[in-house]
């Protein structure tokens, strides 16, 4: 028995990277039976046989779990976002460190194509609301020694809208892995999708980093109505302030004597993402306990 880290799953191959290894697998048809599959990410035991078969015996706890894109045991995701084509987008980036944080991952807020704009303003938002944030410039090699030196050892996604340039900060950072980049179609503002599927690649200093198939924001709630009773938890610069609430029922959005709704006022919470919190809250209001949807 063997252990190691699937970096890439299919059809109904998994290939697992084990000291350096990379075996090709087939998992056991017993996972079926309890409903959980292997997904990119997971750390599994396997087994090799004479012949050379591989099978995945057991799936190992799971430190996190993204359903879309599907993929296992995250640590950090890299929020990305540029200056122009397409412009930074407050909602869509809130709503990624959201679910990020509902998740137990922890979020990057990375702002690349400094060349072509000043990013001080988004730059005083996610680092004043506690979030590690970086500007940079791929094309100017600007900040891309700080942001390899915050993932280089750690397990990443990149998250954002195509054309933002993640797979470009990717190779940017591990140029080895020479991933794809589409040209921004300046007729729809947003980038061809150029990944597929979601796979790993091993950094130098013992990390991976995923690059998922292009997409805009994660699905990956899970039960819409817990994280509708765990929204305000998901933004952590209000939880100096809830104490401060007048009614334990609070929801934060128009209340008299709201704590969170004073330290907006008196600019100790971004403006922009309290909006984004009502914003979300008011999207969730037709899930009912009683009807725990799923995304």
């Amino acid at each position: 028995m063997m252990n190691g880290i699937i970096v890439k799953a299919i059809s109904s191959f998994y290939y697992v990277d084990c000291s350096d290894t990379i075996y090709e697998c087939k998992a056991r048809g017993n996972f079926r039976k309890t409903g959980i599959s292997p997904v990119v990410g997971d750390n599994v035991s396997f087994t090799v046989s004479d012949s050379g078969y591989a099978v995945i015996e057991e799936i190992l706890p799971r430190k996190s779990f993204l359903e879309r894109p599907t993929v296992a045991n995250i640590e950090k995701i890299v929020i990305v976002s540029s200056y122009t084509c397409p412009e930074p987008n407050a909602l869509l980036i809130d709503r990624l460190i959201s679910c990020s944080v509902y998740n137990n991952i922890e979020p990057i807020i990375v702002f690349n194509k400094s060349d072509m704009g000043d990013f001080s303003k988004w730059y005083d938002i996610y680092s004043r609301s506690g979030f590690k944030t970086f500007v940079i410039s791929v094309k100017d090699n600007i900040g891309i020694d700080l942001l390899k030196a915050e993932i280089s050892d750690s397990f990443c996604a990149f998250a954002g809208n195509s054309g933002v340039g993640k797979s470009s900060v990717i190779n940017s950072i591990f140029g080895d892995l020479s991933l794809k980049t589409g040209e921004v179609s300046l007729k729809l503002g947003r980038g061809r999708h150029t990944t597929r599927h979601t796979e790993l690649f091993k950094t130098a200093s013992g990390g991976y980093i995923a690059d998922t198939p292009g997409f805009s924001s994660f699905e990956s709630v899970g039960d819409l109505y817990d994280y509708k009773m765990h929204l305000a938890e998901t933004f952590p610069e209000f939880s100096p302030y809830v104490d401060n609430c007048r009614f334990t029922s609070c929801t934060h959005t128009c209340e008299k004597g709201c704590g969170v709704l004073d330290a907006v006022e008196n600019g100790m919470i971004q403006k922009s993402r309290h909006e984004s919190y009502v914003t979300i809250l008011n999207e969730l209001k037709s899930v009912k306990e009683w009807d725990r949807k799923k995304i």
